[in-house]
């Protein structure tokens, strides 16, 4: 139904972008950032109080003039555009403000602050559009907007050479999945000669809806970071601003999703093939990303890995969901979907806390390689508690939301081994197996990396002394993990719009009975409370047992060495030697190239060695690294093109004209 008065507001949140984005050329450098911060935060009302309204039960509909080339543009806001709205206000307003403390080293470079600012504003402005366009080429406007403003956030560090090759690596794999969107879009339009996302559901109503769902779905992925389609993850997020690589990982990768789940919304059959397509990826998906992510040594790349652990994690609730359509189960549709849903929410939250916290330490340390730090906990208490909350709740370890809606989707697995064929079980139990695994090794990755970094003591000395960071870099933080106590504890609260979401989007007529809804939110309740006092009894025996400790005397001694009294900061675990066993398990995925000269037979007294080892990406090293040389060597055949001298451009030229002349004069073009 038409609202004018949202119309209003949504145009008033353009007109604010344009004035602080002419704003910020102007102002002082000290402004720079406050400028940025308030401009996202009126749009962020502004387009937050739309997106709570169709969350109350409305569905907004406008519509833009684009004149006579395109006619109208139909612009939708309902649940599922509300409910991604939601997540990239939140989520982006979090990252300014912890970006004006993070960038506070830049203060001096004016130009370099007043970019970054304006392309940020865009960034998030950009991302609300995408969710919000129904029509094909608006949409992918948006679209290269968001990739185009990202990228440049990507590279704000500029003057480093592998930071731009990862925004060209970024932006060139974005256009790739603009080509597969427009391929999409055209051979809908082809067929139904409309671009309008409904067309899409009329092509669905007359045709095989498996293919043309693929090539959305490439599309898409590409974005979302599903494999193989998801190279650019571990290059972009290391090199961009650790506030950047937060709203990237929490924000833009759930674009993919929302795309995939939006084409979804027009499928009319093929459910349970395409189900189970999905479901497959998304496990395989989920257990290559978590299996790369536990041997990293650089703790952002760690980080991109793991983010593409939950990607997978989320289309496995998608396939679940998407077989519940075939299987007209009502129950199955909303754990997988709605495990989906909440979890895209969840991933956002902690995934964001975590990259912030790792932005604390890499602005306090000037370094990525957890093998150079160790014992911060005692120089950065709240980031060191602020990363340990985000890993138990990444793990999915009551509790904390991550839980909530893993255990979602691990009762969709159970639901749907009730009414499935004996092909689905076979399926459904190797899903529940296999996100067993990825709880296990996500344990196992941040266990390695807290404990590297830390604990234990300073691995090599720092040029200068690592303190906690500013108040300004905290608060974000703190409001995050508030609202992951709200998911854990008020689950009902978010499960209430999740639920709306599906019944209003998927299927309507197999609404879920709100006796289930109160079940599953009364036992997550009991498990998050029965936890968190677990905890809360742990915590009081340790108080207790202190104060009962000081009052005795205490004496210091070193620790028995077997008879070694001089260790030194070298004798304890890196991040490597507890990754090693496990990374010799999977060494046909976990592709490892050392660096170092053997020991000779004769060599009794060796000289001092160098050992370096890195950890290869198995689809880029064996696959994308492959195509890509490929190209380059045969580009390499045309070089004589470009050969520097005028003389042979100025005859291109006339060879073009010529050709073009004798095509036109056989008819051949006109």
């Amino acid at each position: 139904m038409p609202f004018p008065e949202f119309d209003f507001l949504l145009n008033s949140s353009l007109v604010i972008a344009l004035i602080s984005i002419i704003a910020l050329f102007f102002v002082p450098v000290k402004l720079k950032s406050g400028i940025a911060i308030a401009a996202v935060f009126i749009n962020v009302l502004l387009t937050s109080f739309v997106a709570i309204t169709v969350l109350t039960g409305n569905t907004i509909d406008l519509l833009f003039c684009a004149g006579n080339l395109w006619g109208d543009i139909p612009i939708k806001i309902d649940g599922l555009s509300a409910w991604f709205i939601l997540i990239i206000n939140f989520t982006s307003l979090t990252g300014i403000i912890y970006g004006k403390g993070y960038l506070k080293a830049y203060n001096e470079t004016s130009p370099k602050l007043t970019s970054h600012f304006i392309w940020y504003i865009l960034f998030h402005l950009s991302m609300v559009w995408v969710c919000m366009l129904q029509h094909g080429f608006a949409f992918l406007v948006a679209w290269e907007i968001m990739s185009l403003s990202s990228m440049l956030l990507v590279i704000f560090d500029y003057n480093n050479p592998k930071i731009v090759k990862a925004g060209m690596n970024y932006l060139v794999q974005m256009h790739i999945s603009v080509l597969f969107l427009t391929l999409g879009f055209l051979w809908v339009y082809t067929q139904t000669g409309s671009l309008n996302f409904e067309a899409i559901g009329t092509f669905f109503s007359g045709n095989y809806n498996v293919w043309l769902f693929l090539i959305f779905f490439i599309g898409f992925g590409l974005k979302a970071g599903f494999i193989p389609f998801h190279s650019w993850l571990p290059h972009a997020h290391p090199a961009a601003p650790s506030h950047v690589s937060g709203v990237m990982s929490g924000v833009i990768v759930k674009l993919g999703i929302y795309g995939i789940l939006r084409i979804i919304s027009f499928l009319k059959a093929d459910f349970i093939v395409i189900g189970e397509i999905v479901l497959i990826l998304s496990l395989l998906t989920g257990i290559y990303g978590i299996l790369l992510s536990a041997v990293q040594r650089d703790f952002k790349k760690m980080l991109a890995y793991c983010t593409i652990e939950n990607i997978g994690i989320v289309g496995i609730g998608i396939g679940l969901g998407l077989m519940g359509l075939g299987n007209n189960s009502s129950i199955l549709c909303f754990l997988g979907f709605g495990g989906a849903l909440l979890h895209v929410l969840n991933h956002s939250l902690f995934k964001s806390l975590l990259f912030y916290s790792a932005g604390s330490v890499y602005q306090q340390t000037h370094t990525r390689d957890m093998e150079k730090l160790g014992g911060l906990i005692k120089s950065m208490p709240r980031t060191a508690g602020l990363f340990l909350i985000g890993a138990i709740a990444i793990g999915g370890i009551p509790p904390f939301n991550g839980f909530v809606s893993e255990f979602l989707i691990y009762s969709g697995i159970l639901e749907g081994v009730k009414s499935a064929s004996i092909s689905q079980t076979s399926l459904f139990a190797l899903t529940f197996a296999g996100l067993s695994v990825i709880g296990g090794i996500s344990i196992l990755a941040f266990t390695k990396t807290f404990g590297t970094i830390f604990l234990g003591v300073a691995r090599e000395k720092l040029h200068h002394k690592p303190h906690e960071v500013s108040l300004t870099m905290l608060i974000p933080q703190y409001t995050i993990v508030a609202i992951m106590l709200c998911v854990a504890f008020v689950p009902q609260f978010f499960l209430i719009p999740v639920n709306n979401i599906i019944n209003s989007l998927f299927f309507s007529p197999l609404a879920l009975e709100p006796i289930s809804l109160v079940n599953y939110s009364s036992i997550i309740v009991n498990i998050s409370i029965y936890s968190a006092l677990f905890i809360l009894m742990v915590l009081m025996i340790w108080i207790i047992r202190s104060r009962v400790v000081k009052t005795q005397p205490v004496a210091i001694r070193a620790t028995w060495g077997c008879g070694y009294v001089a260790p030194n900061n070298r004798m304890q675990y890196t991040g490597k030697s507890f990754s090693k066993p496990f990374s010799k398990i999977f060494n046909f995925l976990l592709i490892e190239k050392k660096q170092y000269s053997e020991l000779k037979n004769k060599e009794i007294f060796p000289k001092k060695r160098s050992y370096v080892s890195v950890y290869h990406d198995f689809f880029e090293y064996r696959l994308i690294k492959k195509i890509t040389n490929r190209i380059l060597y045969t580009a390499n055949y045309f070089l004589f093109f470009q050969n520097g001298r005028t003389q042979s451009y100025v005859m291109y030229g006339i060879l073009f004209i010529i050709v073009l002349m004798v095509l036109t004069f056989l008819n051949i073009i006109k």
